[in-house]
């Protein structure tokens, strides 16, 4: 009956989560005959239940060492919901059967013997531990009887802490009058005649006769026992601890041996696996987190934003990954506050629902930035910490150049951070890192592959391409996919002609196309044009190179849009880095460098976690530029967070600068490589900004406001509403909802406020609200949260803006005129040229990620408002071919920034005390 109940409790488990079983482990030590039975008895049932079960075998030559080394692996393994160790343990070690026991993590101690569930059972919590499998099964049995225990007399003789000890506690807790005799016991049979329950696990051959027996009791005879029988072929045969034929005229019910209490312990043992399982089950379920949430103490005025970071005490990151449903085997821990996430985990959840997913745009900003960033953090605050939501935010790492330079740290502000604020903004888990050095691999394969061309002759560089090892040539995987390239079908090296040869070995990339750059993460204007190759040993191979800013690499575009660790990989391999003489594009897979790249950033592309100020928590990976690429965090913490929190939870990102840039290329691009479909879009508008739209003068980084932006003044931010309306009309022009979060900052005033509110809703938005988050964290942005739970319950009807097969120039022009509100494009010269060439290469079906300027919908920068009627120029377009797009560049910027007179360096400093950061991100 138990197994059969079983079998349908896993049947529904399976059929509600699919590729789901209850998982067993068995380890055992040795090789002894007994164990080994019990042992196939036990995968037999659980093989019958459709558990899955796992028989691990160590010598008996294992050390105590050993042994504690696989119970450490087993019990992190998610897949083990019940895992016991066979007893005893058959090593020519000595080893502590005790530690070893205690060393089983008590949630999978499915056979009650760890001191924590021993513990437990004694002081009675019965629902919250494991019962050791004998007394759970005899105490089944004396269920099936109908005999009440409550009341009744019970005998317990043995006194071991296997079967006796807690099954003293069983009945006891039970309500049973209980005694416990052993074999020393003087009076044990004067004992065993009060008894209405008898349970005897002494290991002592018929101890216990049948006169002893009160008339009508319950035996439950545990002892297995050998006794010599002539009549059977192994000379014995096995009896219990009771005279069974004469215990049997005295007794209402008795197990017989064998056949009786053992069949039950290993159904109790498959019972308490599937209850294991059914537990972990509750416990990580998407859709049901249990979240410890942190109480913000907000002062007036607010504290600089590192003062809060460090007021706050962030929970253990190991805490947070397990409130949100991550296993501990698919998280890699970065000392206490920031930790890696496995991609393994979108594998677990592939059949479950994606949560709503919520994009935070803004209104083209000031050069001060509207507090997107914030708005994000505040938002997720009010959603989980005060509407208690599964939510997740997605944001991108930043780069240390601007947080070293003018710009600052990107973590948020004042109570609404992500935290340790320091952390976030230094050197995180060494992603950018880790793509300066894989883009620098590349920029040094390009130089030397010229150089070595021009130095040698096409046999010497295939012996060294190719070169013998003891005898024999050999082409690596790469260089395979280099000869199909080539369309030369062959894989013996000695095969080749010496044209084929030739065609091999030599890329002959042209210098003057060279589009890739070395990277550097630090602000500095003087690499912004080097010489390079002036040392004698470079032998007169000069040229004149770059240096760009890490985040602008096409490796962290690549990163950022990288559906997993082999996407990635065929990404990296398809970048494009020149074009050879005759105009054929050379890409890193050519160089022989791809498997290079995927060795660099095979961590990097983990999401990292983190969590904000008031405990919810956020995924930190990936920070492309937001003009010459997209401007987005990645689509696989994206893919992981909406898996994590559930389909009723909500996932939270941002796109960088205004609508026209971020928004726009997180719906063309990132959205059509994801396939993830928003709900939702939150755009951050002020009435700093607007009133700059509006006319006002200019607002520069450093310099005070003018007083146009501290007084009140209507007529100016009702003249920058324009600008807001035009990027509602975006947003809506993709078929989302638009939700406006009127960003409030200190100097504006309620008239001015609800002037806002009142022209967004004006231009269709779906709502528009106040927020006072950076100054009351979570709670400020409460009116906002629900706004965007009603929203994610309308229609989205999301669609593309452009279709990719369209030409290059077409797409362009739609981009142009329907976003920015220009009358038409100009290409120049150079950019037609790259049309054509992308065109030839086959790029030509690529999306559209434009670079331009973020102060304007314009190419001009002074443009404000919502201009119209103007002529968008394009300089020229280049090709992220791994990335996949190719980027029109407006006007003229630089890919590496500088520092500024007083750079944020100047506030920055250790604290002599605590050694922790002071200074200002």
């Amino acid at each position: 009956q138990v197994r059969d109940r079983l079998k349908q409790q896993v049947f529904e488990m399976t059929e509600k989560f699919p590729g789901f079983r209850p998982g067993l482990a068995i380890l055992q030590v040795g090789n002894r005959d007994d164990s080994n039975l019990y042992i196939n008895m036990k995968l037999k049932a659980a093989a019958e239940i459709g558990i899955s079960a796992n028989h691990i075998k160590l010598p008996n030559t294992a050390t105590e060492a050993d042994v504690l080394k696989c119970i450490a692996s087993l019990n992190a393994d998610p897949a083990v919901h019940g895992f016991i160790v066979q007893l005893p343990l058959d090593s020519n070690k000595p080893i502590n059967t005790e530690k070893i026991t205690n060393a089983v993590a008590p949630e999978k101690d499915v056979d009650g013997l760890s001191s924590i569930n021993a513990g437990k059972l004694s002081r009675g919590d019965l629902g919250d531990c494991f019962i050791p499998c004998t007394p759970k099964g005899c105490m089944e049995l004396i269920r099936q009887t109908g005999v009440q225990v409550a009341g009744k007399r019970a005998v317990v003789i043995g006194r071991s802490k296997i079967v006796g000890a807690p099954m003293h506690d069983l009945l006891l807790w039970n309500n049973a009058t209980v005694t416990t005799c052993h074999s020393k016991t003087s009076t044990l049979a004067e004992e065993v005649g009060k008894a209405d329950i008898l349970v005897v696990a002494a290991g002592r051959a018929e101890m216990v006769k049948g006169e002893w027996i009160k008339p009508g009791a319950i035996v439950i005879d545990c002892g297995i026992n050998h006794v010599p029988d002539s009549t059977k072929a192994s000379g014995k045969r096995v009896v219990g601890d009771v005279a069974y034929s004469s215990a049997k005229e005295k007794a209402s019910f008795i197990t017989p041996v064998p056949g009786g209490v053992g069949p039950m312990t290993v159904a109790m043992l498959m019972q308490s696996t599937v209850e294991s399982a059914q537990r972990f089950l509750e416990k990580f379920q998407p859709g049901k987190w249990t979240i410890q949430y942190n109480q913000l103490t907000l002062k007036m005025p607010v504290p600089s934003d590192i003062e809060i970071s460090q007021s706050c005490m962030p929970k253990p990151i190991d805490q947070v990954a397990k409130e949100v449903g991550l296993f501990p085997d698919e998280v890699e821990l970065y000392g206490q506050t920031k930790a890696k996430v496995h991609l393994s985990v979108l594998n677990r959840l592939k059949n479950q629902p994606d949560g709503k997913y919520v994009v935070v745009t803004g209104i083209t900003p000031t050069p001060l930035g509207e507090g997107k960033s914030t708005t994000t953090v505040g938002l997720v605050q009010a959603l989980g910490a005060h509407l208690h939501q599964n939510v997740f935010a997605c944001v991108r790492q930043p780069s240390q150049g601007p947080t070293f330079g003018i710009k600052g740290g990107a973590a948020g502000g004042g109570y609404c951070q992500v935290v340790p604020m320091e952390e976030f903004n230094l050197h995180l888990t060494g992603d950018i890192h880790a793509i300066t050095a894989a883009n620098n691999l590349v920029a040094a394969a390009i130089d030397a592959r010229i150089f070595h061309e021009l130095t040698q002759s096409d046999q010497a560089l295939y012996n060294r391409l190719v070169p013998s090892v003891s005898g024999v040539r050999k082409f690596s995987d790469i260089q395979i996919r280099r000869l199909q390239k080539l369309g030369i079908n062959k894989t013996d090296p000695m095969a080749l002609t010496k044209e084929e040869v030739n065609s091999f070995v030599r890329l002959d990339i042209d210098p003057g196309t060279i589009t890739w750059q070395r990277v550097l993460d630090t602000n500095d204007r003087f690499l912004r044009k080097i010489t390079i190759g002036q040392s004698p040993t470079e032998k007169g191979f000069t040229r004149t190179a770059q240096f760009d800013i890490t985040v602008s690499s096409e490796i962290m575009a690549v990163l950022a849009l990288a559906d997993g660790l082999d996407d990635m990989k065929k990404r990296f391999g398809r970048m494009v880095v020149a074009s050879s003489k005759k105009g054929q594009p050379v890409t890193a897979d050519d160089l022989g460098v791809t498997g290079a790249l995927a060795v660099l950033m095979k961590d990097a592309v983990k999401p990292n976690l983190m969590q904000t100020l008031e405990g919810t928590p956020v995924f930190v990976h990936a920070g492309p530029f937001a003009n010459i690429a997209h401007g987005n965090s990645s689509v696989l913490a994206d893919k992981i967070a909406l898996k994590l929190v559930g389909k009723d939870g909500f996932v939270v990102t941002e796109a960088g600068f205004g609508a026209d840039i971020g928004m726009e290329k997180f719906f063309n691009i990132k959205c059509r490589y994801s396939g993830l479909r928003p709900h939702v879009v939150v755009l951050v508008a002020t009435v700093r900004a607007l009133k700059m739209h509006g006319g006002g003068p200019a607002v520069t980084a450093g310099v005070p406001l003018p007083k146009e932006y501290t007084e009140e003044n209507l007529q100016l931010v009702a003249k920058g509403c324009s600008n807001l309306n035009k990027q509602i009309q975006n947003a809506r022009m993709f078929g989302v909802p638009v939700v406006v979060a009127v960003n409030a900052f200190k100097t504006d005033t309620k008239a001015e406020l609800a002037l806002v509110v009142q022209h967004a809703k004006e231009a269709g938005a779906f709502d528009a609200v106040e927020c006072t988050h950076w100054a009351e964290g979570g709670k400020g942005a409460l009116a906002l949260a629900r706004a965007v739970q009603r929203a994610s319950q309308a229609p989205s009807n999301f669609r593309f803006l452009y279709n990719v097969e369209l030409p290059v120039v077409d797409k362009i022009r739609l981009i142009a005129q329907q976003v920015y509100g220009a009358r038409d494009i100009e290409l120049l010269p150079e950019a037609q040229e790259k049309v054509a060439l992308y065109t030839k290469q086959g790029f030509g079906n690529l999306p559209i990620c434009m670079a331009k300027t973020h102060l304007s919908l314009s190419h001009d920068p002074e443009q404000k408002g919502a201009p119209t009627g103007f002529v968008l120029p394009i300089r020229d377009i280049r090709a992220s071919v791994g990335a996949g797009f190719l980027y029109p560049l407006v006007g003229t910027m630089s890919t590496m920034p500088g520092l500024p007179t007083r750079p944020c360096f100047y506030d920055i400093d250790l604290d002599p005390v605590s050694g922790g950061v002071n200074g200002l991100f």
